[in-house]
Parts: C-alpha cells; structure tokens; sequence
C-alpha cells in the first residue's frame, strides 16, 4: 500500500521497476503517467566531412514529479561496419530548455571500436524535459557514397540500471561535404552558390567570399570558385577568380552564376560589381561603374584552371535608364542551337525589380538582353524545356511561392506557365532549376530538377530537391527529397554529376555544404 501511495505522489517506485534479464541486467521497465520516457529520432540532414559535429538523433527524455534525481553514466548504441569505418568520433550533446542543437554542450565522446559503443557521460537529470543528441564526426577519408546507420539503444543510471530508448525507425544517411566553412581561410561567410559540370565531366562551383560578415554587397566580397575531377568526392583548393580591387570603398563583387559553353568547352562566370555603393539600394541609372552596379564575366577556356581578367558587359545589355542590372545567381545554360543564357534581373526607374534572362548568340562575344517576365521577381533560374522555349523559374517578392514564365523569342515576350505562383512553395528566397538526362527506371529520360527551402514562409529551412517528369508541367509530391530540415540561409545549386547522380550544393549558416544525391533517392 505505502508503494501505491508513493505513486500517486509521483514518485518513481524504482523497487517495482526493475526486471533481471538473461544477461543479468536491470531493465527498467516502470509504465503509465509515473514512467520515464526516453525517445529518439533521426534528424534529417547529411552527415558531413570537415564538420566537427553533425546531428544524428535527437533524444526526448521526460522525467515525471519526483524528488529523485537520476544520473545517467552512458549513452549506449550500435552502428553498421560501414559506419564504423568511417566515422572518427560519437560525441552526446544536451540541452535542458529547448531542443536546439547549435545551443546544446557537449558533455561526452568515443573513438567506436566495434559495432557497439558506449559514450561515457555524466546527466544528473530532475524532473523535466530534457533533449539529448547523438552527434557525428566523419574522418578524413570517409567515402561520401556511404550510408551511415547508427542507433542509440539506451542509458545507462549510476546503480547499472538500464533504460531502453524507443527509436521506431533506423535512417541510413547520406554523407556530404562541408566544401566551405566560416574562417576558412579567415573567411567570415561563404554564400551564393553556382555550380556545373563541364563536358570533361568536372565540378565547377561559385560563390561569395565574405570576408567581413555575412552581408550583401557593398561590402568586402570576393567570388571563389572550387573545382572537383571526381564527381565532387574531394576539391581542389579555393581559388579568387573575381577580385574588382576591394576592400577601397566597398569595391565588392558577387552573387555569381555560372556556365558551360559545350562548343567552345568555355566556362562562363557572371557577377555583380559594386564600385563603392553600386549594388541595389546605391545604384542608379547609367551605364558606367560610377553610376550604377556592373555586370561582369570571366571565362575559362582549360576546364576551370586558369581565368581571364573580369570585364563588364553592362553598356551592351543594360538600359540606362534602369537603376541596377545583374545576374541571376546559380548557373546559367547552353542551349540546342548553341545561344549561352544567364538568368538576370533589373531594378526599373521606379526601383520595381523584373526577373529576365541575358544571351550570346556568339558564344561570348556579345551580349543582348530581354525584358522583365514578370514585376517584382528578382532571383531566378532557366531551362530550355523543347528547342527554343526557356523557361524562368523566378524568386517573387510577394512570398508563399514561386513564379514561372515561358519565352519562345529570348524575352523579348514573356508568358505565365500554369504553375505559376501555385505550385513550388517560396518563403522568399533563391532556388535552383536544372534540365538533366538521367536514368528513370533504367531509361534515359529529359528531368527538370528544382530545389530550394520547401516552405511558404521564413524562416528558411526544409532543403528538399523535386523532380519534374513532364518538362515542368506538375510536381509530384511522391518525385521528391528532403535533404536538409535544419534553418539555413537557403540557397542552392544543382548540378548533373552522371546519369544516377545529382550533385546539390547549398547554404547552412555561412558554410557551403555539398550532397551527392541519387537520382533513385528523389524519383520513386
């Protein structure tokens, strides 16, 4: 009877939860509303190399009224042989108030041996919610085409009870790579991404580098550009290809798109430059770079080694009477009749933005460009669904989603497509839009690949990668991936890697991360 009464009270009644099993273990076993209950899930994002931790699990443990105070010495688990070659450490992180990873302590770590493993750690838990992780660090030579399986299967308290976690299913997870990260070369940010494959069958990535804070231009920005020779499993080191003589007033240049010239094997790098307070808010009408911000190209003709000086193409492609005109960002396209295309935007004389397209017809000799598809559209990307029809998926200020135009005469008209503004969720924020002939069901199949944070709303978070088998037509929600759920800055690129493989480079907080992702993964 004294046993009930102390339940009622909420107390633990441990005497009456144990069970002794084979091995000799005491199991805790107490139910109903008095009961600690202990449970995890995966998170889902990538696993990354050069990353000191990465979640792999969050762990609920709720602790009912008591005046007893638990202590908890291990956090015990398994793992896959695949994963054990790979990884260099398991470390548990805790966070008493909310479950946040990036605010949670480390508070115990293991080199795992074997395909068991017990991080030893000290968790003096009263009652409450409490919110453990379970976190990963890759080694060096990890292979990014692994999947890694680790399960956390119980604590243990400090008189060898033993308390089983419930984790109902075990995710296999991707390993990525962490391509830039803050203070990489006493780097502050590392943002915008573009990326493309050249016929050699090379990575070729861009972006900002923030070398003082995380914020747009005017500011002390440069572009960087990394290459891979295979298939994004391991990078040369960084190189500075656009550098307008910052950081003299601001002199920054970013927000770079790039692209492939199949008959010229050229590579083609557009950016903005700011000479002072030229980006959007300080730029105005004009032409010279005095006046209003420049649009400026690079090319390489030797698969991205070497690079030519940056020169603008502002004076043949720019109305002087808008304020401002750049690129895209993300990557542009070559298309069948061998015209190369970046994706752009102007701001008008009235400061409304207009997403639009810039084109060679002479592989980079000149440059002519379009007109607005539609007004307050900023950021976006271009395919070329059949021979001579581009489409422009576009970043639209109003928010919820976003906005897609077609153009049979290089924007000299646009036309809204069906899905337009009802279909792929926007919070707001650039997206990336690719065509790709890859293997579906074994066959060889025209893909339109689109990804961006999968949210209608800020903040940005929800990675996720789709697939379109129609040319764009529908998006159906069984033809998609979510990559990465954490809160991000939220841009990104994507790129053919080979026929089974999609490459996707995109933003964490100030890091640039890198995903090999099977096409098999996003197409059911």
């Amino acid at each position: 009877m004294k046993i009930q009464r102390d339940i009622k009270k909420g107390f633990l009644a441990m005497a009456i939860a144990l069970a002794i099993t084979s091995c000799g273990k005491k199991i805790y076993q107490e139910t109903g509303a008095n009961a600690v209950k202990i449970s995890a899930v995966s998170t889902v994002n990538p696993i990354f190399k050069r990353m000191e931790s990465n979640s792999y699990l969050r762990i609920e443990v709720n602790i009912p009224v008591s005046d007893k105070e638990i202590t908890y010495k291990a956090l015990s688990g398994s793992l896959n042989k695949e994963s054990l070659k790979d990884i260099a450490k398991l470390e548990v992180y805790q966070s008493n108030e909310k479950p946040d990873f990036g605010s949670a302590a480390s508070i115990g770590s293991i080199v795992p041996s074997g395909d068991k493993f017990s991080v030893p750690l000290d968790a003096k838990l009263k009652s409450g919610t409490y919110y453990f992780w379970l976190s990963v660090s890759l080694k060096d030579d990890a292979n990014i085409d692994d999947r890694l399986v680790v399960r956390a299967d119980a604590f243990t308290d400090l008189s060898g009870m033993v308390y089983k976690i419930n984790q109902s299913k075990t995710v296999a997870k991707p390993i990525g790579i962490a391509l830039r990260k803050p203070k990489d070369e006493n780097v502050h940010t590392y943002r915008i991404p573009g990326m493309v494959t050249t016929d050699k069958g090379t990575l070729i990535s861009v972006y900002d580098i923030r070398y003082d804070h995380s914020g747009d231009l005017p500011a002390n920005i440069d572009v960087g550009m990394s290459r891979s020779v295979d298939g994004g499993k391991t990078w040369d080191a960084m190189k500075n290809i656009m550098d307008m003589g910052g950081p003299n007033e601001n002199s920054g240049i970013g927000d770079p798109s790039v692209l492939f010239d199949p008959a010229t094997k050229t590579i083609w790098v557009a950016a903005l430059w700011s000479k002072g307070n030229r980006s959007i808010s300080g730029s105005g009408p004009g032409l010279t770079p005095d006046e209003t911000g420049q649009f400026v190209v690079t090319s390489s003709t030797d698969d991205g080694i070497s690079w030519s000086k940056p020169y603008s193409i502002t004076a043949q492609i720019k109305n002087p009477e808008w304020r401002i005109f750049f690129p895209g960002p993300g990557n542009g396209i070559a298309m069948v009749d061998g015209k190369i295309v970046f994706p752009a935007q102007y701001w008008d004389a009235q400061k409304m933005p207009h997403s639009t397209l810039v084109y060679s017809d002479d592989h980079g000799k000149s440059w002519k460009s379009g007109i607005g598809a539609k007004s307050n559209t900023t950021e976006s990307q271009l395919v070329e669904t059949t021979a001579g029809t581009i489409m422009l998926n576009m970043r639209d200020n109003r928010g919820k989603f976003r906005s897609v135009a077609t153009t049979t005469d290089m924007g000299k008209s646009w036309t809204a497509h069906s899905t337009s503004y009802n279909t792929l969720a926007d919070p707001v924020c650039m997206g990336s839009f690719i065509k790709a002939k890859v293997k579906v069901k074994g066959v060889l199949k025209d893909v339109l690949f689109f990804s961006n944070p999968n949210v209608s709303k800020g903040p940005r978070r929800d990675i996720t990668l789709k697939a379109s088998l129609d040319m764009g037509e529908t998006w159906q929600p069984a033809n998609q991936l979510l990559i990465d759920e954490r809160e991000s800055f939220g841009y990104s690129a994507l790129t053919k890697i080979d026929d089974n493989t999609i490459g996707i480079l995109y933003e964490g907080i100030s890091s640039l991360l890198f995903v090999r992702v099977p096409v098999d993964d996003i197409i059911k």
